[in-house]
């Protein structure tokens, strides 16, 4: 990849196809509403208008059957306050600049307008709640839902034709709250609305966050009483794996068949855009990575047919392999990665207890409840696969009948009694070979994202051992912190690690100001940092010439390895700031940072700014969140 199109790769998210789109209104924004036309509605409400005329405070929790959604309007808020906006979400989503400042989008934004519902002709677009379940910390957790999600419309931007359904974010009680309120506090959604721009500005797949609402006249009971807060978010698709686990919970078959059905033909890009495997894939699982379209039923070895099913599994698992690499590769944890929590498009999503690692600590989970460390920063790439191999037993009769998913008697009835064992046996070495390929890739895109923050070309087999694990083992033992590592390796100059003395001076700049937690900057300290830069350093010269091309190497290196990462410290403080100092400008000044993560100034406090990119502090390391939000 060439420097000018690796910048552009890791650009701030705003659109990079050269054409300069001025935006809309919120109100002549381009709306649809294929969701809710497409799927079965909550049969209580089988119209927007009986949902409409019915109280807003009649609609209550409930066990909602055969439906993938229902029909229910935002609470309304009084004097609300618009505390931040993102400039990249405005872009991409077409609308124009000044428009955040209207009566309109302020109120639309805080669920006090509808748009694209006549209220007296009983037509047009009407906002909607999605039901769905859960598996939470390997425990079926029955019915959960969009609590306290409100979808108001689907959006196509002109030029760029990403679709994107925009929803509020503790709008209010739906029928999916469960004992709850339906609320968001500030706290969470501060912190919702930097990391969601932050990702997408690192070009990790993520949900994303339009703006952040105060509610002054809300106070929202949780571990205290707390200011309510409305996040507008937006993605691709807000659909989980959860969506699959209460449809086969409750087994209603047709209903998957639909859902798969939609996904395919509304989400992704049509069946035929669907992953085929070739010949090559069935005698190598190392490399799957390649595209194709193939006919409709595909063999494989042993009789395994890959059917349209089939590959509407892969393309989910391939899409949620390349974004747990991405976490890995730059240290975000989740935190809560249960599976309503993992997204059908490979989407980082829901944001509760998460956080981008301090010092390099495996183990490190920023849940204080995950006593099992199941949710771990090490155990993401595993938790990810069992979540998919949940949507795998939810797909396993489509994939496990092969060819024969058309035949009326199937799609009626299912599977006779007599053919079930060799149907399940099917589906299960469906779900183990796409297993394979989970692994191969996730492997090759965290290979090519640690290739690319070392500053190489190429990767090398060796890499693994001499760079990869030897750094993170480092890293570990000696507390440093994973993301500044790569920032201020980006800064060397090969000619200056020419000999071990050289090599260990340079290495001081690695540690905390403060030395390490427990123990001083030794010199073996230095020297087993020296050691991996003379790996580092040889690797250099052999992907960029005799002299390393320091201007080159720094600039690529620079483009991937951010200066900026909103650490749960600094949210924290930010937090603060704004909950108790009446702080505003803090959100922009971070936000601002967050959207341009890999400049070296940003234009404010300079001073703030170093603070906020330097060391964690000591006694703010590794803090750990409730999932009360």
């Amino acid at each position: 990849m060439r420097l000018a199109q690796m910048a552009a790769h890791f650009s701030n998210g705003q659109p990079s196809n050269g054409i300069s789109y001025p935006g809309t209104s919120l109100a002549d924004l381009p709306k649809s509403w294929t969701f809710t036309s497409s799927l079965p509605p909550d049969s209580k409400f089988p119209t927007p208008a009986a949902s409409h005329k019915t109280p807003r405070d009649e609609i209550r929790p409930a066990q909602v059957k055969s439906a993938l959604f229902t029909w229910v309007r935002p609470e309304e808020s009084k004097e609300p306050e618009l505390l931040a906006v993102s400039s990249a979400a405005l872009q991409d989503l077409g609308i124009k600049e000044g428009e955040e400042k209207t009566e309109e989008f302020k109120q639309t934004v805080a669920g006090n307008r509808i748009l694209g519902w006549d209220a007296e002709k009983e037509e047009g677009g009407y906002p909607w709640a999605q039901c769905y379940g859960g598996w939470q910390f390997g425990s079926w957790a029955g019915q959960l839902g969009d609590g306290r999600a409100i979808s108001l419309f689907e959006t196509t931007h002109p030029h760029t034709r990403k679709r994107y359904e925009l929803q509020l974010k503790g709008a209010g009680m739906t029928p999916y709250s469960r004992f709850a309120d339906g609320k968001a506090v500030l706290r969470s959604s501060i912190r919702e609305f930097i990391v969601s721009e932050s990702l997408n500005a690192l070009q990790i797949p993520t949900t994303r966050a339009l703006s952040l609402t105060l509610l002054p006249h809300e106070k929202v009971r949780r571990e205290t009483l707390e200011p309510g807060a409305i996040v507008a978010r937006f993605a691709e698709s807000w659909l989980r794996i959860g969506t699959f686990d209460i449809l086969r919970a409750r087994a209603d078959r047709d209903l998957i068949r639909q859902l798969c059905t939609y996904i395919a033909e509304n989400v992704f890009d049509g069946w035929e855009s669907l992953p085929a495997r070739t010949p090559a894939d069935d005698g190598n699982n190392e490399s799957p990575l390649g595209t194709g379209i193939g006919k409709d039923t595909i063999e494989g070895p042993a009789g395994l047919e890959e059917n349209r099913f089939t590959r509407l599994y892969r393309e989910i698992v391939r899409r949620n392999a390349k974004t747990v690499a991405a976490w890995q590769a730059y240290a975000f944890t989740n935190g809560v990665l249960n599976t309503d929590n993992t997204s059908i498009f490979g989407l980082s999503i829901d944001f509760g207890p998460f956080a981008f690692l301090d010092n390099f600590d495996p183990n490190y989970t920023p849940n204080h409840d995950d006593h099992m460390l199941r949710y771990s920063y090490r155990n993401q790439p595993t938790i990810i696969w069992w979540n998919l191999v949940r949507l795998g037993e939810s797909l396993g009769e489509l994939m496990g009948i092969g060819a024969n998913v058309d035949v009326p008697e199937f799609v009626e009835k299912g599977v006779r009694q007599e053919a079930a064992d060799d149907l399940v046996s099917r589906a299960e070495g469906l779900i183990t070979r796409v297993g394979e390929e989970y692994k191969a890739v996730f492997l090759a895109e965290y290979k090519r994202l640690m290739t690319l923050r070392l500053g190489l070309k190429v990767f090398k087999e060796s890499d693994f051992e001499t760079l990869y694990s030897e750094l993170l083992d480092t890293m570990e033992a000696l507390e440093l912190d994973f993301n500044q590592f790569f920032r201020k390796l980006s800064n060397f100059k090969v000619e200056e690690l020419e000999t071990e003395e050289q090599r260990k001076k340079k290495a001081s700049v690695f540690f905390h100001r403060e030395g390490a937690t427990g123990f001083g900057i030794t010199d073996s300290a230095r020297k087993r940092i020296a050691a991996w830069l003379e790996n580092w350093r040889t690797r250099v010269y052999e992907d960029w010439g005799p002299d390393g091309d320091d201007v080159n190497r720094q600039v690529a290196m620079k483009a991937v390895n951010p200066k900026f990462i909103p650490k749960n410290w600094v949210l924290g403080e930010v937090i603060k700031r704004v909950e108790k100092g009446g702080e505003r400008e803090i959100l922009d000044r971070v936000m601002k940072m967050a959207l341009n993560p890999f400049e070296e100034r940003w234009g404010g406090d300079e001073a703030e700014e170093e603070r906020f990119c330097g060391d964690v502090p000591k006694g703010d390391r590794a803090i750990q969140c409730s999932c009360s939000s």
